[in-house]
């Protein structure tokens, strides 16, 4: 059984050391993150689900709004534990959590109370929303140098971190199953999204992000969220996660149905091994434009074969034919959020790190390094509005433009595992759950 005593010490000491050594570099004396405030609708009473600050979750996976963090470099971190009294909603008491030794705990039950016990805390910065409470406590609010450095660490997972995202990815894993049970059934989108929501054990509001649950040529819409009630689809491409402590899983598959285009299940066993192989090449030192660059001439070379494009792979990437066919990054950081921070940073200070004018929608551009978590998330989409430019200019020959019009209803394609990389190479953290 899993110690998470003893995995969160560890994670807390490495938080200690890294931001010790960020305010030094930055020449602040101390940092206070709140968990932030909720966000209300404008010009309503109606609050948003509240999402903590995520400088304050990679501390501390106390749920709620209004909770500081004070860090003092040497010093054991002062949690001010925001708890109202309140009997409009459910108000539950801390226990006596894995985390709390971690922590010196103090109870207040106002928010003003929470920021009268900062104290004392000579060049201090601020990180989160409550903006206006930290200028009126002196506070240097999120200043970008000291905000860049945290985030350049938050790449670097610890093996607390990575135990959450395998938590996540297990509850996640339960919703697919669930998923691809109700589609072959010929549910419809709603239903397939109630399949995972229930078998997951989780509310909507629950999921780090809203299900992408898509049926036939809404596959096509990278980030669909519609959830129809037409039913017996030829191709589900659903993309959904779970989370645990905070941290989240983000995994992707795209199925056949019996009755679908045989071309296109074709395309999606391709697209299968072009994701394994994809993972396969993941180690330390690699540039992640490296592995999207070989994931562009992996499809394009599949597309060749597939007699959808006429042009050797090579020359499909060059001429910027095989983007309208995958026309996002290859993956991105993962942890706290979805798509984590720091993934075109260059250096700790925050140097930006641009993507190449070829691949103008990479995520990371970063090296890959050890104890990273990122996605490795292949794509292949029939979006009419990409490829239109390219019925009407030189390059139009190289299209087999009835097949492309006849395989257009069936929408796209995307495969997504999660992967920690190792000293030796990586572990895909999503395989082992979900096999297919």
């Amino acid at each position: 059984m899993t110690d998470l005593s003893t995995l969160f010490h560890l994670h807390i000491a490495e938080r200690q050391r890294t931001t010790a050594e960020a305010l030094a570099e930055t020449g602040f004396d101390a940092l206070v993150i709140s968990s932030g405030r909720v966000y209300t609708h404008f010009a309503d009473d109606q609050d948003a689900p509240f999402h903590p600050t995520p400088h304050f979750a990679h501390w501390c996976p106390l749920a709620g709004p209004h909770h500081a963090l004070v860090l003092r470099p040497g010093q054991t971190p002062r949690l001010i534990r925001f708890a109202p009294e309140d009997f409009w909603y459910e108000q539950a008491p801390l226990g006596n959590p894995f985390w709390a030794s971690e922590f010196t705990i103090e109870e207040v039950g106002t928010v003003e109370d929470v920021w009268k016990r900062l104290g004392t805390l000579g060049r201090a910065a601020y990180i989160g929303n409550e903006t206006d409470r930290a200028d009126t406590a002196g506070l240097e609010v999120n200043p970008a140098l000291l905000t860049a450095h945290l985030d350049w660490h938050r790449t670097t997972k610890s093996a607390y971190e990575v135990q959450c995202i395998e938590e996540a990815t297990v509850i996640a894993a339960r919703g697919h199953q669930a998923a691809r049970t109700a589609f072959l059934s010929g549910a419809s989108e709603l239903d397939i999204h109630h399949a995972y929501i229930q078998a997951a054990g989780i509310v909507d509001q629950d999921m780090p992000y809203g299900s992408i649950v898509a049926l036939d040529e809404k596959g096509a819409t990278l980030h669909y969220e519609g959830k129809r009630k037409v039913k017996h689809g030829k191709v589900l491409l659903i993309d959904a996660g779970a989370q645990v402590r905070g941290y989240a899983a983000d995994i992707t598959r795209t199925l056949a149905a019996p009755h679908c285009d045989a071309r296109f299940a074709a395309l999606i066993a391709g697209m299968e091994r072009i994701e394994l192989r994809l993972c396969e090449l993941v180690r330390p030192n690699l540039p992640y434009g490296d592995l999207h660059h070989q994931g562009h001439l992996l499809i394009a070379d599949l597309l060749r074969e597939s007699g959808i494009l006429r042009a050797t792979p090579e020359e499909a990437v060059e001429k910027g034919l095989s983007r309208p066919f995958f026309p996002h990054g290859l993956g991105h950081h993962l942890g706290i959020q979805v798509h984590d921070v720091a993934g075109r940073q260059g250096a700790a200070d925050g140097t930006p790190a641009p993507p190449p004018p070829q691949h103008p929608t990479l995520r990371t551009t970063r090296t890959i390094e050890a104890q990273q978590v990122f996605t490795v998330e292949p794509g292949l989409y029939f979006i009419p509005m990409l490829l239109r430019p390219f019925r009407e200019n030189g390059h139009s020959t190289l299209f087999n433009w009835p097949l492309i019009d006849e395989l257009t209803p069936c929408g796209g394609i995307r495969i997504e595992d999660n992967l920690l990389v190792t000293a030796a190479g990586h572990r895909n953290l999503t395989r082992p759950h979900l096999p297919i």
